[in-house]
């Protein structure tokens, strides 16, 4: 991948270039670009200045030139100028570099790719479809209902279409490219990548709840909040935590056991493969501490967005570093929970 594009990538992946650069070089380019790219189809769908036709129009148009089937250049130009982000401007500047740059790649690599991005280009339509009328950047207007999920399995789709498509297609590039010979159990070794993905997405949820709420939107599944007798608009009043805060907390387990799907994911890597093994166990590490936060948090403080610090980050990074050759203590990073909820992996 050019040198423009690493350096584009660098200033809009923010938390991700660090994994990506602890990453072998042979999956490296890969996973970058099909960041990227996704980066590109996140902001389009982003752009609440644009009216969501526009902006559905647009994700069709770039899956489109992804996926091969179209060679018009993408006229990006207003969505480029309605951002407030220079390096998310340059990202719609810099797309056609980015769709060559695809073509870099073997016919494998570019199926994988094209894969990914279509399972997630689907999400965020689904994502514009359902909230689209509502705009983050306003507040939302006093007696406005909140939109919600309805089901569980809306849910599980969501996580999967925008995150867990992300750990399958981890999975095949690290195992065409780094250990295609190593004897595992891919069907396991898959699952479990996508439940990786999932968890991470699902910590992202719980985390941003109030944020959401404030946006006029809810994750958390209608169906679930009924059968608590609860309704989005008053979620984190302090009136409902008898109610919320068991609901809260089912959700909580289902991230952690999903984390811990991932925590067998990094170990079930070929021991060698210190580098991937590393840009695996951070995340995971990161979203069990951010689980932990919000598990003590009380009401008033599940107001706040609640997030593990660049200290806490710096000193998990730290620790697996000097943990990663040895497997007593690099199991002890994961602590008595990962022999706990091994268990749950099912």
């Amino acid at each position: 991948m050019a040198d423009d594009l690493n350096q584009l990538l660098k200033a809009t992946s923010r938390s991700f270039y660090l994994t990506l650069r602890v990453l072998p070089a042979a999956v490296r380019p890969q996973i970058g670009l099909a960041y990227l790219l996704a980066r590109t189809t996140d902001t389009i769908a982003d752009t609440e200045i644009l009216p969501v036709e526009q902006r559905l129009a647009a994700l069709q148009k770039l899956r489109e030139r992804i996926l091969g089937q179209s060679s018009a250049p993408q006229p990006f130009g207003e969505l480029a100028q309605s951002q407030g982000s220079p390096a998310e401007k340059n990202l719609l500047e810099r797309v056609e570099a980015s769709l060559a740059a695809l073509k870099e790649f073997s016919e494998a690599d570019q199926k994988l790719i094209r894969d990914v991005l279509t399972t997630i280009t689907t999400g965020q339509e689904m994502d514009l479809q359902r909230f689209g009328s509502l705009n983050s950047t306003k507040p939302r207007p006093a007696g406005q209902q909140i939109i919600a999920l309805d089901t569980p399995a809306e849910l599980d789709d969501y996580t999967y279409r925008v995150a867990g498509c992300v750990g399958e297609f981890w999975t095949k590039i690290c195992r065409a490219h780094l250990f295609p010979n190593a004897r595992l159990d891919d069907e396991q070794f898959i699952a479990d990548g996508v439940r990786f993905g999932k968890g991470l997405q699902l910590v992202n949820i719980l985390r941003d709840l109030s944020a959401d709420l404030k946006n006029g939107r809810c994750y958390l599944p209608a169906e679930r909040m009924e059968q608590a007798q609860l309704f989005p608009e008053i979620l984190l009043s302090p009136a409902a935590a008898t109610k919320f805060l068991p609901l809260f907390h089912e959700y909580l387990d289902k991230a952690e056991a999903h984390l811990a799907a991932g925590w067998h994911y990094t170990n079930t890597l070929p021991f060698g493969q210190f580098r991937v093994r590393l840009a695996c166990a951070w995340p995971v590490l990161i979203g069990v501490r951010t689980i932990e936060k919000l598990r003590a948090a009380d009401m008033m403080e599940m107001r706040e967005r609640v997030k593990v610090s660049r200290r806490e980050v710096r000193g998990i990074i730290f620790r697996s570093l000097l943990a990663c050759p040895l497997p007593f203590a690099w199991r002890k990073l994961y602590g008595a929970k990962a022999v706990a909820s091994e268990g749950k992996l099912a």
